[in-house]
């Protein structure tokens, strides 16, 4: 993440008045640019008791889209931008260059100087900056007073159509390059099995997968990379047809599309669409086990399973799998290796969702004086539970409860739902998913479940990763021959 993060009160800030130019960039670059023709998409009057995001989905000419959600309860305004690139979209001998950009965007622009992104940020209030690369996306947001929203629409839009127009972007790179390797030494050679992270998709994927390589990438690769590869990079993933603008929060919805109209239409489209390929969903030849030693205090059991896409039939029910095995006290694990065996410390299950592919990774920590083979032991019986027979309706009732409320929890704040619409906007064509997908975990029944755990929680289906102490090893870990 670009160092360092904004992170301020704004309840501590008044606002203040918009730092924008008198003549804003765009309008000084001259280009044309007409009102949208496509027709908005609003979301339809939500279902009777089924929680909604209200919207409105609208295109610009040049193949930007739009997504507006009104809430008008405090004085606020995020802006959140994906572009539709992750580190799924490099190639051998390129890799790192999503996550290279997440950096380099905040370093300036042809009219923003150095490092004055976030001056200008934190001095009209923002309470949070940042941005974020995944394997399927790349998003940059910020939380402002509702008075500065033009401010953060001229600076997001400054940074899609401008930045490689900046003086001295050759030494911007080199630096940022610099950056991106203190943060790999901080985040995975310093991290306790920090190398866990690249062996576990190596062993998953095949080295022609997409996600066989971490969303870091290569130092080696980045460092031979050339200021031609990294600007062709930009220019073929960072267009207005590549990404989604989402503003949530209290604004003025005729004036924000004047913003929008304003600060993005000028920007030209790409010349072509980025060119991709579906691959199919990778199958194990047969079960891995990779054996790791490091500098840690004790044992750590990972076990990952590879498994169906986001929004994919059975990506649905190993949420509710990991729900049921591990989410809270009553869950079958937690309750038989903490609570009753007491032979484990810590116990965690997730189903993991990605464009292409999904891992249901299951981690676990044993008590001293038991080891991670009977952890797996026991990991296997409850699996082989859920394989034999569906689960009981009060259990599953439990998780879909659990699961259901978590959601609606966690979408009180303006940043989430803007994720929200963003993550089922690019997963799906449709940020008005959510009711829809309540809908159906709520439909999920006990055969359903059965099913799925015997089609993809099998023994022969997995990498199991252990990792045992040894003073002598990297604190980040190291493979055993």
């Amino acid at each position: 993440m670009p160092t360092p993060p904004v992170l301020i009160s704004v309840a501590a800030l008044l606002p203040l008045t918009p730092l924008l130019p008198a003549a804003t960039p765009l309008a000084m670059h001259g280009v044309a640019s007409n009102t949208a023709e496509i027709p908005p998409v609003v979301t339809p009057p939500p279902s009777p008791n089924m929680a909604q995001l209200p919207f409105e989905k609208y295109t610009l000419p040049n193949g930007l889209e739009v997504i507006l959600h009104e809430d008008h309860r405090m004085p606020e305004v995020v802006v959140d931008v994906w572009y539709k690139v992750g580190s799924k979209d490099e190639v051998a001998g390129r890799t790192g260059f999503a996550h290279l950009f997440e950096h380099v965007m905040f370093q300036g622009t042809k009219h923003v100087g150095e490092d004055k992104h976030f001056e200008y940020l934190q001095k009209a209030g923002a309470s949070n900056v940042n941005g974020t690369t995944s394997a399927d996306r790349t998003n940059y947001f910020e939380v402002v007073p509702s008075n500065q929203l033009e401010l953060a629409l001229w600076l997001e839009s400054d940074r899609m159509g401008f930045l490689l127009d900046r003086p001295g972007f050759r030494e911007t790179l080199d630096n940022q390059r610099d950056v991106v390797k203190n943060e790999r030494r901080q985040r995975i050679e310093n991290r306790p099995m920090g190398l866990v992270s690249k062996v576990l998709p190596e062993a998953l994927y095949p080295p022609q997968h997409p996600y066989y390589h971490e969303v870091m990438g290569s130092m080696e690769d980045l460092s031979r990379a050339s200021v031609d590869d990294v600007k062709t990079f930009f220019r073929t993933y960072y267009a207005p047809g590549n990404a989604t603008v989402t503003i949530a929060g209290d604004f003025e919805r005729a004036h924000t599309k004047e913003l929008v109209e304003k600060y993005f239409g000028p920007i030209p489209a790409a010349p072509s669409a980025p060119a991709r390929t579906v691959p199919a969903l990778p199958k194990l030849d047969g079960p891995k086990r990779v054996t790791m030693e490091a500098k840690v205090q004790q044992p750590q059991l990972f076990i990952s399973y590879l498994s169906p896409p986001s929004f994919a039939p059975g990506d649905r029910e190993l949420d509710l799998i990991a729900n049921l095995l591990a989410n809270g006290k009553s869950s079958r694990l937690y309750r038989r290796m903490v609570y009753e065996m007491k032979i484990a410390q810590a116990v965690s299950a997730s189903e993991e969702s990605q464009k292409l592919a999904s891992n249901f990774e299951i981690t676990a920590a044993p008590m001293p004086g038991h080891t991670l083979d009977e952890l797996l032991a026991v990991i296997d019986d409850e699996l082989d539970k859920l394989r034999r027979e569906p689960p009981a309706p009060r259990e599953l009732e439990r998780a879909k409860n659990q699961l259901e409320s978590d959601t609606i929890r966690n979408l009180e704040g303006l940043q989430p739902r803007a994720e929200r619409l963003q993550s089922y906007n690019y997963l799906l064509g449709d940020p008005g998913f959510l009711g829809e997908d309540l809908r159906l975990y709520r439909a999920v029944d006990g055969d359903a479940i059965q099913r799925v755990a015997t089609q993809y929680l099998g023994k022969a289906d997995r990498v199991v990763v252990t990792v045992e102490p040894n003073p002598d090893a990297p604190i980040m870990g190291r493979v055993k021959k």
